[in-house]
């Protein structure tokens, strides 16, 4: 059973490739990944210049990426809001002036501090900065006509096991965190 990341809605949150230099032996390393990873065929692709369209090979969830916009701007929403209420009972315990003169104007004022910055947050997660460097060398290397194996990992151990058998096979291998 897989289990959704915290702030993501996405069944897998990493992403492992190698690159190679002939479809062929892409193929059969894509092949034994799966037997001797124990993956599923959905979270092994290999991905060719010949590919009309290889970021669905590369992120194949777009459902989960708008899960993952909802999931992440609302929990980090309220995460900043909580915050906020942490730093308003800070300040007033502390007497500032502001605070105490105004209460309910500074709470309301923090509160939606908090909330932008766990919003922020939540863009910045959906925007998935990890995952640009592995589409940047992926996308290098099909455009120089070499062969991608992209493991979608459910779990660090995974990806872990998937860049290291990627390397074993003698595959520049790249991961997101």
């Amino acid at each position: 059973m897989n289990v959704l990341s915290t702030f993501t809605g996405e069944m897998s949150d990493s992403k492992v490739a190698g690159v190679f230099n002939n479809e062929r032996l892409a193929r059969e390393v894509a092949r034994q990944a799966r037997a001797v990873l124990g993956l599923r065929p959905s979270q092994v692709q290999v991905v060719t210049p010949r590919d009309s369209h290889p970021g669905r090979k590369l992120e194949p969830e777009g459902r989960g990426i708008f899960r993952t916009a909802l999931i992440a701007h609302f929990k980090l929403g309220v995460v900043g809001m909580v915050i906020g209420v942490l730093v308003f009972i800070s300040l007033h315990t502390r007497d500032v002036p502001a605070v105490v003169n105004s209460p309910g104007m500074a709470a309301m004022a923090i509160l939606l501090l908090g909330g932008f910055a766990g919003l922020l947050a939540g863009g910045l997660v959906t925007l998935r900065p990890d995952h640009t460097p592995l589409l940047a060398k992926v996308g290098e290397a099909l455009g120089e006509g070499r062969y991608a194996v992209v493991v979608h990992a459910f779990d660090d151990d995974q990806s872990a096991c998937a860049q290291a058998f990627l390397a074993g096979q003698g595959g520049e291998t790249i991961r997101t965190l």
